[in-house]
């Protein structure tokens, strides 16, 4: 029996799936169980998923397979929509930033893009 959704996870754009494709078999499989857990689960231990800090409401969804490691940038729309961004693997103790940037960069490029079409409306 599948459990109920108490989020909604959005691929926007090609952001995610561009990292998702060129990953090996068991880290893809890795990566939908780690989504699944964000989706269903009322409160996500901050293993698999956290808010970034100093940032403006950006969280990482964080998928580890074996020795390796691998951060999905998220935000949230209307509370229970989870926007996935960009994602990367994580080689460096630090977040790079210029993967934080792009991540904000895709935020608001998302919230641009819904205003336009909302004003159209």
């Amino acid at each position: 029996m599948e459990e109920e959704k108490l989020r909604i996870s959005f691929l926007y754009k090609n952001y995610f799936t561009d990292f998702y494709i060129i990953q090996k078999p068991k880290v893809k499989e890795k990566i939908i169980w780690t989504i699944k857990l964000v989706e269903t689960l009322r409160i996500v231990p901050e293993e698999y998923f956290k808010h970034l800090e100093s940032t403006d409401g950006l969280y990482e969804i964080r998928v580890k397979y074996g020795s390796d490691i691998f951060r999905i940038f998220s935000f949230f729309d209307n509370g229970r929509l989870i926007v996935l961004a960009n994602g990367f693997q994580k080689k460096s103790q630090k977040t790079p930033k210029q993967e934080i940037e792009k991540a904000e960069k895709i935020k608001v490029e998302y919230f641009a893009e819904k205003q336009q079409i909302n004003n159209k409306k």
